[in-house]
C-alpha cells in the first residue's frame, strides 16, 4: 500500500510530504485549489507521460518521490527480484524527476530505470480511476478487458495469447515459403526464357572475339585488295621502275663499284638483301590477292552473327564478350531451383493443428468468461440498486463468433447491457444510460471488479462526479466497505462521500508574495467537522451545518 508521497516544484506545489493509512482516505478542498494533484503527481510515479508544463515555475526541476509497503506483495517483490531492484525492508520506493525541458529520469529504490518500468510495477501497486473512467466504459475492448479482470483470467488470457502467437507464426512462414516459391517460379520461367535464347544463339568461346575481327576484315576487304595490287605494282609488277627492279640495278652498280672500293661491298649486299626481302614480300601480297575474294554473302551472315551478339549483351546489361559465361551462369541457377513441396504440405497440417489448439484455449476463456459474466450481472445489478438505481439491471452480452479471425483475446465479443427503467429492455449502455446514470453505473462496475483485482491501493479521483443527497450517501458507504479489505483514496467534493473516510486529507491554495502554493494536510476529528460543515453549508459555517457534519461523520463510527 501507499505509505507515503514527498512533491517538489509540482506545477502549483512547491513541498509537500504525506503520509497514508489503511482504509479509506477522503481528500477534499476548494475549488480551484488542486485536489487531484496528488493524483496527478503520483501517475507520473507511475510512469504516466510526462512534460515541462509540470515543473514549476521559477524552478529547475519537478520531483515526486512515492514510497510503498510490498511485504504482502508477492507479484511486486518478484518484479523487483527479476529486475535486481529489491531492498531487504519491504519497501518499493519509486521516484520522478523532471526537468523544465521535457526530459525525466525514473528510479525504483535508488537503480535508474524507464518510465515504462515504473508503468510496469505500478499495475501491482496502484489502480486509478478517473472521473471519466465512465467514457471508457463504452469501448468494447475496455469491457472486455474489466470481465476478465473480474474473472482473473491472467493464465487463461497467456494460454490463448500463446497459442494464437504459435498459430501466427505458422502463418507467416506458410505465407512467406509460399511468396518465395511463387518468386522461384517467375524466375525459373524467366530463365528458362533466357537461357533458351542463349542456347538457340549458341555463341562458342572466343567466338565474338574472332567474328569480331572477321568483320573488320570483310567490311574492309575491297580497300585491302585494291591497295595490295597497288603496291604490288610498285613493289615488282611494274617493268623497270619496280621497286625490285630499281634494287637490283642499285645493287648491281654498287658490285661493280666494289671492285673499285672494297668498303662499298657491304652495300652492295644490303641492296641485293632488299631486293630479295621484296621480291619475297611481293610473292606473298599476290598469294594473299590470290585467295582473297570479295564475299559480300559472308559479310552479311558475319554482320548478322555480330549484331545478334551484341543484341543479346545489350539486353542482359553486360559486355558481347561476358555473353558465354552469362549463359553458363544462369543456366547453372536455373538447374538449382528447387520447390519444397513437401514443406507446405507440412505447414498445412501443422497451421491446422496449431488452429484447433487456438480453438480449444479460445473455448476455456470463452466458458470461463460466461460463467463469471453470469456472477457479475447480479453483483452489479444490486450494485446499482444500491446506488438509488432500483429498478436497474444489468447483463454482459458474450457474443462468440467461431468463423472470427482468431485473435489473441479470443473469439468473443463482449458488450455491457443495462436497463434503468421497469420494461425497458436490456440495451447497450451509449444507448440508454444519461451521463449521471453512466457515472454510477461505471462506479458500481469499478467497486465490483476492484474487491477481485488484487491490488492494494485503488483511488478514485472524482468518480462521484453527477451525483448527489441519497445517492452520494450510498457511494460513500460502498467506497469505506471497500476500504476494509483495501487501501482507498477518493478524490470528492461530496460531503456525503468525504464522512464516509476512515481519514481525510485538505487541500487549500495560499498566495503568498505574488506566487501560489498549494498544501494538503491531514485534518483532525475537529478539522474535520468544520470541513464537512463547509462543504455543506459553504463558507458560511452555521452550527446547525456542523451538527449535520457531526452527525454524518458519526454515522460511519
Amino acid at each position: 500500500m501507499l505509505i507515503g508521497l514527498e512533491i517538489k516544484n509540482f506545477a502549483i506545489v512547491s513541498n509537500l510530504s504525506t503520509e497514508w493509512h489503511n482504509g479509506m482516505t477522503a481528500i477534499t478542498g476548494e475549488t480551484g485549489a488542486g485536489k487531484s494533484i496528488a493524483i496527478d503527481a503520483l501517475s507520473l510515479c507511475l510512469g504516466e507521460r510526462a512534460d515541462a508544463g509540470a515543473v514549476r515555475p521559477g524552478t529547475d526541476r519537478a520531483e515526486i518521490c512515492a514510497q510503498f509497503d510490498i511485504s504482502q506483495l508477492p507479484l511486486a517483490q518478484h518484479f523487483l527480484e527479476q529486475h535486481l531492484l529489491s531492498n531487504s525492508e519491504g519497501e518499493c520506493l519509486l521516484r520522478r524527476v523532471i526537468c523544465k525541458n521535457g526530459r525525466s529520469k525514473s528510479y525504483i529504490n535508488g537503480s535508474s530505470v524507464t518510465a515504462a518500468q515504473l508503468k510496469e510495477i505500478g499495475q501491482y501497486l496502484i489502480s486509478i480511476h478517473g472521473q471519466h473512467a465512465h467514457q471508457h466504459l463504452l469501448k468494447a475492448e475496455h469491457q472486455l478487458h474489466l470481465l476478465d479482470a473480474y474473472a482473473g483470467h491472467n493464465q487463461l488470457l497467456a494460454d490463448v495469447k500463446e497459442r494464437f502467437k504459435a498459430y501466427q507464426a505458422l502463418i507467416k512462414e506458410f505465407n512467406q515459403l509460399e511468396q518465395q516459391q511463387q518468386q522461384q517460379a517467375a524466375q525459373k520461367q524467366l530463365l528458362e526464357y533466357q537461357v533458351a535464347e542463349l542456347d538457340e544463339f549458341a555463341l562458342q568461346p572466343g567466338e565474338f572475339e574472332e567474328i569480331e575481327a572477321e568483320h573488320h576484315k570483310l567490311s574492309h576487304s575491297q580497300t585491302i585488295l585494291e591497295s595490295c595490287q597497288r603496291e604490288l605494282q610498285h613493289l615488282y609488277e611494274s617493268d623497270e621502275q619496280s621497286a625490285c627492279s630499281l634494287l637490283q640495278h642499285s645493287a648491281q652498280q654498287f658490285t661493280e663499284l666494289a671492285s673499285y672500293d672494297e668498303s662499298l661491298s657491304n652495300i652492295a649486299s644490303l641492296l641485293s638483301e632488299a631486293a630479295v626481302q621484296v621480291e619475297e614480300a611481293s610473292r606473298e601480297i599476290r598469294s594473299y590477292v590470290d585467295v582473297t575474294d570479295l564475299d559480300p554473302a559472308r559479310l552479311d551472315e558475319v554482320e548478322t552473327r555480330l549484331t545478334g551478339a551484341m543484341d543479346l549483351a545489350r539486353k542482359h546489361h553486360i559486355k558481347p564478350e561476358e555473353l558465354v559465361e552469362f549463359h553458363q551462369s544462369i543456366a547453372e541457377e536455373l538447374a538449382s531451383i528447387s520447390y519444397n513441396s513437401d514443406r507446405l504440405v507440412a505447414l498445412e497440417s501443422e497451421i491446422n493443428n496449431a488452429l484447433e489448439q487456438y480453438k480449444q484455449a479460445a473455448k476455456l476463456l470463452s466458458e470461463s468468461r460466461h460463467k463469471y459474466a453470469d456472477t457479475l450481472n447480479q453483483l452489479i445489478s444490486d450494485s446499482m440498486a444500491n446506488l438509488s438505481m432500483e429498478n436497474g439491471r444489468f447483463a454482459i452480452d458474450i457474443q462468440q463468433t467461431s468463423d472470427k479471425a482468431p485473435s489473441a483475446m479470443g473469439f468473443d465479443t463482449v458488450s455491457f447491457l443495462v436497463s434503468t427503467n421497469p420494461g425497458q429492455p436490456l440495451q447497450a449502455l451509449s444507448k440508454v444510460a444519461s451521463g449521471g446514470e453512466l457515472s454510477r453505473i461505471s462506479l458500481a462496475i469499478q467497486v465490483i471488479i476492484a474487491q477481485r483485482v488484487t491490488t492494494p491501493t485503488l483511488i478514485f479521483d472524482e468518480v462521484d462526479v453527477g451525483i448527489s443527497g441519497p445517492t452520494a450517501s450510498a457511494v460513500g458507504k460502498l467506497l469505506r466497505q471497500l476500504g476494509k479489505s483495501t487501501q482507498v483514496i477518493c478524490v470528492t467534493h461530496l460531503p456525503q462521500v468525504a464522512s464516509s473516510g476512515h481519514q481525510q486529507f485538505f487541500v487549500a491554495k495560499e498566495i503568498a508574495n505574488g506566487e501560489t502554493y498549494t498544501q494538503m494536510n491531514k485534518l483532525s476529528k475537529e478539522g474535520r467537522i468544520d470541513e464537512i460543515a463547509r462543504l455543506l453549508a459553504g463558507d458560511n459555517i452555521s452550527k446547525m451545518a456542523r451538527a449535520n457534519a457531526k452527525e454524518l461523520i458519526s454515522a460511519h463510527a
